[in-house]
């Protein structure tokens, strides 16, 4: 099983980007897809999940700034990210959640100007 992020950089205040979860070596469809992220010195949290039917949940401080989506026929998720604020800066990893539980290795986002 592999799970690659991808997407991250830097970015400005107020400013956007679009991270991949590109998932392989399982059913895909059959899995939850979370993004969590955490910052230097924090605890890791959950920013947003997509469940098997597409049902999403997103964390409240992302909540109309974020977007969480899967095309199954890629085997991908993508999280959207706008009005990008320094508070968002971390490291973000994909999670999937099945029968087993698998981690991908993380993409870094910065928001700064």
């Amino acid at each position: 099983v592999q799970i690659v992020e991808s997407g991250g950089g830097l970015v400005q205040p107020g400013g956007s980007l679009r991270l991949s979860c590109a998932v392989s070596g399982l059913t895909f469809s059959e899995y939850v897809i979370k993004w969590t992220r955490q910052a230097p010195g924090k605890e890791r949290e959950l920013v947003a999940s997509i469940g098997t039917r597409g049902s999403t949940d997103l964390v409240p401080s992302v909540k109309g700034r974020f977007a969480i989506s899967r095309i199954d026929a890629e085997n991908k998720v993508y999280l959207q990210m706008n009005s990008l604020k320094p508070e968002d800066t971390a490291m973000y990893m994909c999670i999937a959640l099945g029968q087993y539980e698998y981690w991908g290795q993380g993409t870094q986002v910065t928001v700064s100007s």
